[in-house]
């Protein structure tokens, strides 16, 4: 599997994760020390990866047989760091997400999420 696709993968797991409230495929996504950042509701909205989760969670699944909104618009890989923005859905809003991740181990991981969230 070539880095771009093992990237790829870790996205999917997070976009999925989101859309189906799957806390193990956000857990194996996020990295335990993540931040969540973005403007939410008019004020900063800065959270942990149990934070983030749980605020997933609490929202619940989709319903079966949605395909989840998952719009990879740039991968930028430089050695053992990468970028990537992806478009998505959660709950009836669409986000502009900016994922740093970092290759830990042998395994790529989102250790930063920045997000924008469409109007």
């Amino acid at each position: 599997m070539s880095e771009e696709q093992a990237i790829r993968a870790v996205v999917h797991l997070y976009v999925d994760g989101m859309a189906f409230a799957n806390e193990p495929a956000l857990r194996k996504a996020l990295h335990p020390r993540a931040a969540i950042i973005g403007n939410y509701q008019g004020a900063v909205e800065w959270m942990t990866r149990d934070e983030f989760i749980a605020a997933i969670v609490e929202e619940g699944s989709a319903p079966p047989g949605t395909i989840p909104l998952m719009d990879i618009e740039l991968i930028d890989i430089e050695g053992d760091a990468a970028n990537v923005k992806v478009v998505d859905e959660f709950a009836g809003m669409r986000f502009s997400d900016y994922l740093s991740l970092l290759k830990i181990d042998g395994r790529w991981s989102v250790v930063n999420k920045v997000y924008h969230l469409h109007r």
